[in-house]
Parts: structure tokens; C-alpha cells; sequence
């Protein structure tokens, strides 16, 4: 506990308490726990695509509507519609998934951008469960802001998702956190986490978890540089050699969501040749929801070879494509 409350002071100046804090295995069953305790089916819950896939199922899967708000973009990143999520709200409405940072677009949300997306929320009663697993992974330039952390306001209507699991590649020890400071809300998630017994965590991904929070802020910087290298690889690469390419630089995230609607293939023939001719495997945009078609999603947290052989593998047969094949 100590180390995630110095953590979040430290990183991102945000005052949590002990009390706060609520185990859970992971963030996408956080999300799906989230529906069940605080929704009935039938409810109706607004998604802000395209985003992070698992957020669809946690709808689906738990008999709830998926509505809607499409993100804008302009000038190559992503911006809330906020017209657009006024005229989705209804009575029905009773939760929004926010992922902050954005992904995969890699929006770093401002706290002007949350403020006002949060005051809508507030006005309209709608639960506002925010995934921040990416909060560490702020490239350089660019600050988190934790939804709750704007006003004690909103921090009555947020949910925060975190974990160290992303940041310090420890997914697999399934150790994350969920962290709500409104009393009455934690007490309906506390009960549901306990009702299917998976509150009680596990030692290898506490430790860890204790580790990486307590000691690793040094290996991180590292990392947030070598991302950042990464994705100027990328960004460059594309820019001299794959110009029907147009990655949108990531403010967040080791993510890079690649615009290949210049290319003029449908979204079967992009993954196709993604696939079978580039022979890479990225995640294919359409996943992501409303507005994917055409995108594909690379991951550049990995060694710089790697990323280097990707682009050159879609270079080789990328410039020679003839759209109708």
C-alpha cells in the first residue's frame, strides 16, 4: 500500500489513501466486475471508439447495451466529441468507459479535456470507470492527469483502474489495483470481488509489484527513452520510405496506430497484406470498433532491431502494391 500511495503522490502529484485501494487480478476483470456491480442488463454503457477492445466484451458478455461516442480526429490526434455523447445519453445511460491514456491512439487527455467530459458525467449520473493502466507510459512532453484526482467532485464518480502490469511487463503475475474514494461505491465493488473469492491476491505479484513501484523508476526513465526513440524510428521510417503510411505519433503508450487508408485496400486485404505479404503481425484496427477500419496497431515496446525489420519488411512490398491484389 505504501508504495502505491508513493507512487501515485510522486508521479502523478495525486493524494490517494490506503483505504482507497482494492486488489483485483487484473484491469479487464475489474472492467467486468465494474458492470455487474454497478449496472443491470439491459443498462446501457457509452464506449468512446476506437479503444481498447476488451471493453466491448465486458458489455456483451454481461447482457448490457454498447452505445457509441465515436473519438474526433484532427491534426493527427484523437479528441473527446462531447456534442456527439450529450445527444447518446439517456436515462438508461449508467456508465462510460474511459481509457486514460488513450488507446490505441495514445492521447494523453488534458485535465481541461476530463473536466469537462467528467461534468457531463456528473450532471447525467453516469459512472465514470476510468483505465489507466497506460498512466506510466507518458512520453516525453506530456503529463498524465488521473480523472479522479481533478476535484473530490469527481472523484465521487470515478472508478480508477491501475497497475504496475504494462509499465514493468508483469501482466502475467496478475496484480492490479482499483482505486475508489467513494466509501459507498467501494463497499458494492469489495462485495463483488469477494462474492467469486478473487480478492485475496496472490505473493509473487505483490512482491513484484512492491518491487517495481519501490525501485523501478530508474529503469523506467530508460524505457520511456527507448519508446521514444522507437517511435521517431517509426514515424521517420514512414515519412521517407512508406509514405502511404501515416502513423499518429503517441503522446502515451508503446503503441503506434498506423493510418494505412492510403494504401487503398478494404480492411480484409489490409490485414491480408499486413499478414501474408509484409509477414508482421500487428493488431488489425477494426478490433478496436467505430473508426479502426483502415488502421493497424504496432507495438514498439520491444528491442529496436524488431521494429527496424518490421518496417523494412512492409517497405519491400508496401511501394509495389497494386490496391485490387
Amino acid at each position: 500500500y505504501e508504495t502505491q500511495v508513493n507512487w501515485m503522490r510522486k508521479r502523478h502529484q495525486w493524494e490517494i489513501r490506503k483505504e482507497w485501494i482494492v486488489f483485483c487480478p487484473g484491469i479487464v476483470p475489474a472492467l467486468n466486475l465494474c458492470v455487474a456491480a454497478f449496472t443491470r442488463p439491459g443498462d446501457k454503457i457509452i464506449v468512446q471508439p476506437p479503444v481498447y477492445f476488451p471493453f466491448f466484451s465486458a458489455i456483451k458478455n454481461n447482457r448490457r447495451i454498447q452505445v457509441d461516442n465515436p473519438l474526433k480526429m484532427m491534426d493527427g490526434r484523437y479528441y473527446f466529441n462531447l456534442d456527439d455523447l450529450v445527444k447518446k445519453i439517456d436515462p438508461k445511460v449508467k456508465m462510460i468507459f474511459l481509457c486514460n491514456p488513450q488507446n490505441p491512439g495514445g492521447s494523453v487527455w488534458t485535465p481541461e479535456e476530463l473536466t469537462e467530459l467528467a461534468g457531463i458525467c456528473i450532471k447525467n449520473n453516469i459512472l465514470i470507470v476510468s483505465d489507466e493502466i497506460h498512466s506510466d507510459l507518458i512520453l516525453k512532453g506530456f503529463r498524465h492527469t488521473p480523472t479522479a484526482s481533478l476535484s473530490n467532485e469527481i472523484a465521487e464518480h470515478v472508478i480508477t483502474c491501475m497497475a504496475p502490469s504494462k509499465t514493468f511487463n508483469i501482466a502475467g503475475l496478475s496484480t492490479s489495483s482499483v482505486f475508489i474514494s467513494n466509501k459507498r461505491l467501494r463497499n458494492i465493488f469489495n462485495r463483488s470481488i469477494e462474492s467469486i473469492h478473487i480478492g485475496m491476491g496472490n505473493i509473487f505479484g505483490i512482491i513484484a509489484s512492491e518491487a517495481a513501484y519501490a525501485h523501478g523508476e530508474e529503469w523506467l526513465s530508460k524505457l520511456l527513452d527507448y519508446i521514444n526513440r522507437n517511435v521517431e524510428l517509426v514515424t521517420e521510417y514512414c515519412r521517407n520510405h512508406i509514405p502511404n503510411i501515416k502513423p499518429m505519433k503517441p503522446e502515451a503508450t508503446y503503441l503506434v496506430w498506423m493510418d494505412c487508408r492510403d494504401m487503398g485496400l478494404d480492411k480484409k486485404g489490409l490485414k491480408k497484406f499486413m499478414i501474408e505479404k509484409a509477414r508482421v503481425g500487428f493488431n488489425d484496427g477494426p478490433t478496436f470498433g467505430h473508426g479502426g477500419e483502415g488502421f493497424q496497431r504496432m507495438n514498439v515496446g520491444c528491442p529496436r532491431s524488431l521494429v527496424r525489420e518490421a518496417l523494412h519488411r512492409i517497405e519491400k512490398v508496401a511501394n509495389n502494391l497494386v490496391p485490387d491484389q
